[in-house]
Formats: C-alpha cells, structure tokens, sequence
C-alpha cells in the first residue's frame, strides 16, 4: 500500500511531492546557468576593457606620428566606450534580473522546502498513528485468534456431550419401547399358554382354536414391530453419532389390539 495512492491531504494526485522536488531542481539547474552566463560576461567585459585600455596606451604613443589618428583613435574609442557602457549597462540590467530571478527562486526554493519538511512532520506523525493502530490491530486480532480457538474448542466439547447425550436418550427410548413389547409378548405367550392347555381337552379344541390362531398372529406382529423398533433406533443412534441432526424422535409405534 505504500506509493500507489495519492498521500492525503499533502498530494492532490499521487506524484505532487516528486513533481515539486524536480521542478526546485530545475530552477536551481537555471539559476546556476544565469550565475555561469553573468560570470561569463563579466569576464569578457574585463578583458574587452583591457583591451581598451591597452588600444587607448597605444594611441597616446602614437600621439606624436599623426593627431589625425589621434582623433581617430579618440573616435573609435569613444565608440567603444559608449558600445562597452550600452553592454555595461545591458548587463547590469541582466545582473539585476538575474538577481531578480534569483531571489524569487530562493524565496520558492526556501518555501518548498518549509512545505516539505512540514510534510515531512506531518507524514511521520500520520506514520507512527498508523504503526500503533496497525499494532493495536494486531494484538486485538491475535486475542480474537485465541478466543475463537477456545470457542473452537469449547463448541467440539459440547458438541460431542450433545452428541452423547442423544445417544443416551434413542437408548432409553429404544430399551422402554422394547421392554414395553417383551412384556407384551411375555403376557400373549402365558396367555397363548393357558389357551393351548385348556384346548386339549376335546371338548374345547375346536371353540379355542380360532383364538390360539388369533393369540399366535399377535405374538408374531408383536416380534416383529420389536425387531423394527430395534431396528430403527439403532439406525438414529449411528446417524446421531455420524453427525447427522434433528434425529431426536420418537420411533411411531403402531397400536396392536390384544385379540
């Protein structure tokens, strides 16, 4: 995340600080130039006055062979000099723009640079409020990491005690089902029993005989709802244990008359 977005509020766009810093380097690049340029002129206007002034010892030596190079001379010296004070002046004019320029850039330069060390502050204030927020962060994040761990951990204990506990009451509904039908089948049988005994006197067979039948249809759908109960809790428990919900039910039994 660090410089691919526009630092706000000190960068309207990302980039303005790096643009302000080449453009102070650009200025101070054309001021060193227009320092180079004024040098530069003011040594040719010395040597153009050394020359001058060697042309002028020239002409007085040569005073004597001819007044009329005499005046020549004061002419073109005279031309020179006005030439070498228009440069003169020229120059001065460019030295004082050039100081101009120069100050206006130094003021600019000196203003950027205020700007930048106070962005600089700034950046390292707003540098060290997110290194403590990122910090907090993290020390939040790494207690949330452990709550939720126990959490974890806590939500694995309770669900294998659910999980239990299911078991334990398809358990005590399949044994309470089962010792219903038993007791059930103990009582037909007795009474298939007795039934079975008083019929085997020839006088009650053939009276008794459609109940024996009808006892020994009871037994066996009896047995057989037994084994179905059986059955289907053991099948609830195993998904109970296999993770599987909304198991807890009751088997439907249905209602088998006594004959």
């Amino acid at each position: 995340e660090t410089n691919t977005l526009p630092f706000h509020p000190f960068e309207n766009q990302q980039g303005d600080i790096l643009r302000v810093e080449k453009e102070h380097q650009v200025l101070k690049e054309q001021l060193r130039e227009a320092e180079e340029k004024f040098e530069q002129s003011q040594s040719r206007s010395l040597e153009e006055i050394g020359a001058l002034e060697e042309l002028l010892k020239k002409s007085v030596e040569e005073t004597e062979v001819s007044q009329n190079e005499l005046d020549w001379f004061h002419q073109d010296s005279e031309s020179q000099m006005k030439k070498w004070q228009q440069e003169k002046k020229e120059n001065r004019e460019n030295l004082k723009a050039l100081r101009g320029t120069a100050k206006k850039h130094s003021d600019t330069n000196e203003r950027y640079l205020k700007t930048i060390d106070e962005k600089e502050k700034q950046y390292n204030e707003c540098l060290n409020t997110f290194l403590e927020t990122s910090n907090k962060f993290a020390n939040e994040k790494s207690k949330l990491e452990e709550l939720i761990k126990k959490s974890q951990d806590v939500s694995q204990e309770c669900e294998k005690r659910a999980v239990t506990a299911e078991v334990s009451v398809l358990q005590t509904w399949k044994e309470t089902e089962i010792w219903k039908l038993k007791g059930t089948i103990a009582k037909a049988e007795g009474n298939l029993r007795m039934l079975k005994a008083v019929s085997s006197s020839a006088s009650g067979a053939p009276v008794l005989k459609s109940q024996i039948d009808s006892w020994e249809i009871f037994i066996s759908n009896v047995k057989k709802q037994l084994e179905k109960v059986e059955a289907e809790y053991e099948e609830k428990i195993e998904q109970v244990k296999n993770g599987a919900r909304n198991c807890l039910s009751k088997v439907e039994m249905v209602d088998l008359p006594c004959p």
